[in-house]
């Protein structure tokens, strides 16, 4: 990954919406999920959400594709990944191996009106 797409990336994840949705999105798999449940789960407002998905898509972080009328939005894993890499890829004077992901407690599914901590 060149270091202007992880600037890019990483500006576009640093804001609490589009963290939340592009977890969310990263939680729904593959396939995606339509814009309006997004918006029901997250209580974000459809015109609000539509800024926030154009931003996460011009970074690379996420793809649309329209079903019928429904736009389905899902997390581009490949990018997420490549961004991952980049960040780590030095890890622990270039022996990645040897580096052990600090404990943290396990996600849970956000719920509608929560705010994730």
């Amino acid at each position: 990954m060149e270091t202007s797409n992880a600037v890019a990336a990483l500006a576009a994840l640093a804001q609490d919406n589009r963290l939340d949705v592009f977890r969310l999105l990263v939680q729904a798999g593959p396939e995606g999920m339509p814009a309006g449940r997004v918006a029901e789960k997250l209580d974000i407002a459809p015109n609000t959400l539509t800024f926030h998905f154009d931003r996460l898509r011009v970074a690379g972080l996420v793809t649309v594709r329209r079903e019928g009328r429904s736009m389905i939005y899902a997390a581009r894993y490949d990018s997420m990944n490549a961004l991952l890499g980049y960040l780590t890829e030095n890890c622990c004077q270039g022996r990645a191996e040897q580096c052990k992901p600090a404990a943290r407690e396990k996600s849970r599914p956000i719920r509608r009106g929560e705010q994730m901590a």
